[in-house]
């Protein structure tokens, strides 16, 4: 998603850009808890929402789906079918990926459940406004619904008020001042592309029963992933938290996507 061209004297409007962001993992910390916690934004300009509705359709007939069924990362269980998915999602170039990968057991700050995933979605919002800003675009957001603990939206203005007073890297100049929203995947169907985004990077990092963890979903995934110039892509479409020594030597692979 290239930024737009704007010539001497031309009057310039920002492009609207919707990013829709959903979870895979438990945010708990606990030991018996997932390893990684994800989450994951899937952008699209506002002009082509109407092609990510048409793939969306496509998809779910591809998956044998009927078409008003709400496509679910843990609904679709075979391999094959989770591999025609990430594939699918990664050939559409109107879209971009940008995820905060958790890996909890390299974590040493003591916080709690909700803290942890508030601070996991500011690592994303800075992201995503940058993009936004590179690209001459204002960028709303929308969040999955999430329980066990609610996120209720006046919790979330509360948070992003909190965050406009703290010293982070956010651009709030490309953020839609009207703030993010919460919405459940069946009633804004494009948090399903994140919600397959999410999953799909989750099993790349978060082992099996066996061990066994599966990259190929990420690979597939990778065309999309925000990409700053030469910038690291664990700096914008991959960021791994936290950003230390240990954990990049714990994922090496990441850094080659």
């Amino acid at each position: 998603m290239a930024p737009t061209a704007v010539t001497p004297g031309q009057a310039f409007a920002p492009r609207k850009l919707h990013a829709y962001i959903d979870e895979a993992g438990v945010r708990s910390r606990s030991k018996s808890s997932s390893d990684h916690f994800v989450m994951s934004a899937f952008v699209v300009e506002e002009s082509h929402l109407p092609a990510a509705t048409q793939f969306l359709a496509g998809l779910r007939s591809d998956l044998g789906r009927r078409p008003n069924d709400t496509l679910h990362w843990v609904a679709i269980r075979q391999h094959e079918q989770r591999v025609h998915a990430a594939k699918s999602l990664g050939a559409q170039e109107w879209a971009t990926l940008s995820s905060v990968v958790a890996c909890k057991r390299h974590l040493s700050t003591q916080i709690t459940d909700s803290q942890f995933y508030l601070y996991t979605l500011r690592y994303l919002l800075e992201r995503l406004s940058w993009f936004a800003r590179d690209s001459g675009s204002t960028l709303s957001y929308t969040l999955a619904h999430i329980t066990r603990p609610q996120m209720t939206l006046p919790e979330l203005r509360q948070y992003e008020a909190a965050l406009q007073q703290m010293p982070t890297s956010i651009a709030w100049s490309s953020l839609d001042p009207k703030g993010g929203q919460i919405e459940q995947p069946s009633r804004v169907e494009l948090l399903q592309c994140a919600d397959l985004t999410a999953s799909a990077i989750f099993r790349a990092f978060e082992p099996d029963n066996y061990k066994n963890t599966e990259r190929r979903y990420l690979q597939e995934l990778a065309p999309r992933l925000y990409r700053r110039g030469r910038g690291a892509i664990t700096s914008y479409g991959m960021k791994l938290h936290p950003s230390d020594a240990s954990t990049k030597a714990a994922y090496p692979w990441v850094a080659a996507l």
